[in-house]
């Protein structure tokens, strides 16, 4: 272990530099490996590099890091195990935990079939452009604060998908152009959206499913005053989890002159409503056999109002949703 960065192995600044700019070393493996840090530190710090992969190894008794990336771009992960202790879940000492697996502070980069299993955070997304999928991962559990994927407010067009939060969830920072797909969520793990600057734009949330005890599947922290392009549907949970999307369908039968339709626990953002569109069935006719006028006459608050000139009965099926495209006028 180096004294001066109490990390296993280091890969970092060089005299020399490759391709004319701040990449110092190329198309370097890391393979079936064991990184046991000895509670004194990281495992693997890669600097400024290009091309590099890290497959079949293992992460032992670090303290700061697995395995951290700053710089550079394409180091590839593959097949790995993390953790802080050897552990196969539910440890006495779990509250305990602490340090990440994996932290990306570099673009373009890919985390694959890769178990995390002890640590504060599994991994945390600093950089942009990366990919993740088949992850299981198993650090922390929520009960005890502990965090499975955070992706930070810089990082932008991340994409997760395919992998297995086990009692543990996913963080994200103001969320700008982030994918989150074909995942599974267990014991009250889930999707949290948190505010910096209160803005997010081209986040997706979709087909993952969710199994939990009491938590909302999507839970917001915080204000965003602006939501641009965001897509949180599809998602299923068992009855315990509150599910929450962009999309809401609400259908309101009845004898009179108004119906409403209330959103407010389906919607995920509140008082928003960027688009919405109603059918109104009719049984039998009104007053001389016409049919009558009817409109929506109030949309505010995750509610839809629909009103007609005379009472009718009537099946009224509204359809709404939160996704307003960049420049788009809201109601």
């Amino acid at each position: 272990m180096s004294p001066e960065s109490e990390i296993l192995i280091y890969k970092t600044e060089s005299v020399h530099r490759l391709h004319g700019r701040w990449i110092y070393y190329e198309d370097v493996t890391f393979r079936d490996i064991l990184f046991d840090s000895a509670r004194r530190g990281g495992g693997l710090l890669i600097v400024n590099s290009l091309r590099t992969r890290i497959i079949n190894s293992y992460f032992l008794n670090f303290t700061t890091q697995g395995i951290l990336v700053q710089g550079g771009h394409e180091t590839y992960i593959a097949s790995c195990f993390l953790g802080q202790k050897s552990t196969v879940g539910d440890d006495e000492h779990e509250a305990d935990f602490f340090g990440t697996a994996i932290d990306l502070a570099s673009n373009d980069n890919s985390v694959t079939d890769t178990v995390l299993f002890s640590s504060q955070t599994g991994l945390l997304l600093r950089g942009q452009a990366n990919m993740v999928s088949g992850l299981h991962v198993y650090n922390k559990g929520v009960k005890y604060r502990g965090t499975g994927i955070y992706v930070k407010e810089s990082a932008a067009f991340n994409r997760i998908d395919n992998s297995y939060m086990d009692y543990t969830s996913i963080v994200m920072e103001d969320p700008y152009f982030v994918h989150l797909t074909n995942s599974m969520f267990l014991g009250d793990g889930n999707v949290v959206l948190k505010s910096v600057y209160g803005r997010m734009a081209g986040l997706t949330v979709r087909d993952n499913f969710f199994h939990g005890f009491k938590r909302e599947i999507v839970e917001v922290e915080g204000e965003f005053k602006v939501v641009d392009q965001v897509v949180v549907d599809g998602n299923q949970a068992n009855k315990a989890m509150p599910v929450r999307s962009t999309v809401g369908r609400v259908t309101v039968a009845g004898n009179g002159t108004k119906w409403v339709a209330d959103f407010n626990d389906q919607l995920l953002f509140p008082d928003k409503i960027d688009h919405f569109q109603y059918s109104f069935y009719v049984k039998g006719r009104g007053r001389g056999g016409r049919l009558p006028v009817h409109a929506a006459t109030n949309v505010s608050g995750n509610v839809v109002v629909v009103e007609s000139d005379e009472a009718v009965d009537a099946v009224v099926s509204v359809v709404v949703d939160q996704f307003k495209k960049v420049r788009e006028a809201t109601y």
